[in-house]
């Protein structure tokens, strides 16, 4: 099964619940199934990659990412503009003669060299990151970095999928927002849990989050972090959209002290353990 973990905002937790969650279940005696199957957690947050924090994994496998862009042979190129006209990403510029290429704006669709009727457009490797892969816990774990000034995360959160071991129970720690990231890393999942916070620009990028997941077709359901008593317009839409919250996490003081020292707050006090694996078994019912 494999769960995606999104929001439609930034700082809600989602990768404090991703962690904690996959450390609750690979514990044994706590999942006999998600202990027979094994759970598998990749932060696919490649912009800001911090999942390694919490699980601390013994990194056994580096693995650099290359995307294809257009390399230009100028003996052959007239400087016709073809290669301009069809990208749509403005990874090409031609002008007086010269050809100029962005590579970090390049999506590797492989246009410009279809189109260029003079055959002189290759293609060659540019490094866009890394994907890094070890283990902790009894949690199978990877994650992607993507490398300062790339601005295309997608190619390479897609290469990071490649390692999904779908026989096992597999926790996906999605970038945040609502963009061609989030998109990459959510969809084909089984489910997506979405974690917000009581306040207004929690609920408003909630409902982002909530329009996204409907297009793409995921089932899903919403954890309230930091939950407060305070603020309860997120029970009123849920209420009114027919979304079930599965869980609150309450903003205690004792959590925040485990997190800001990069600890599982589940491993600290292991009640919440027993949480999580009940919020896997909720996950689970509503997916059929």
């Amino acid at each position: 099964m494999i769960i995606s973990i999104a929001s439609g905002k930034g700082g809600t937790g989602k990768t404090t619940i991703a962690t904690n969650m996959a450390f609750s279940l690979a514990q044994k005696d706590n999942c006999p199934a998600c202990e027979q199957a094994g759970v598998q957690l990749l932060d696919c947050d490649v912009e800001e990659p911090n999942g390694y924090i919490f699980i601390k994994p013994k990194v056994e496998l580096r693995e650099t990412v290359f995307l294809d862009v257009p390399q230009i042979d100028e003996e052959k190129c007239t400087h016709c503009g073809e290669c301009a006209k069809v990208c749509a990403y403005n990874a090409i510029f031609v002008a007086d003669n010269k050809v100029i290429l962005f590579p970090q704006l390049c999506h590797s669709c492989g246009g410009c060299s279809y189109f260029c009727p003079q055959n002189a457009i290759s293609e060659v490797g540019h490094e866009i990151g890394e994907i890094a892969a070890g283990s902790a816990y009894g949690i199978e774990f990877a994650y992607g970095k993507l490398n300062i000034g790339e601005i295309v995360a997608p190619p390479l959160i897609k290469k990071l999928k490649e390692r999904i071991n779908e026989d096992k129970v597999v926790i996906i720690d999605a970038p945040p927002g609502t963009s061609c990231p989030v998109i990459e890393a959510v969809k084909g999942s089984d489910f997506c849990l979405l974690v917000t916070e009581p306040t207004p620009f929690g609920l408003n990028d909630l409902k982002l989050a909530v329009e996204m997941l409907k297009v793409l077709k995921v089932p899903f359901a919403v954890l309230i972090n930091r939950w407060n008593e305070e603020y309860f317009e997120i029970d009123s839409y849920c209420n009114k959209e027919n979304i079930p919250i599965l869980i609150r996490i309450p903003l205690e003081r004792k959590i925040a002290e485990v997190y800001s020292e990069g600890s599982l707050f589940s491993k600290e006090l292991p009640e919440w353990q027993e949480t999580f694996c009940k919020l896997f078994d909720s996950i689970v019912e509503l997916s059929k």
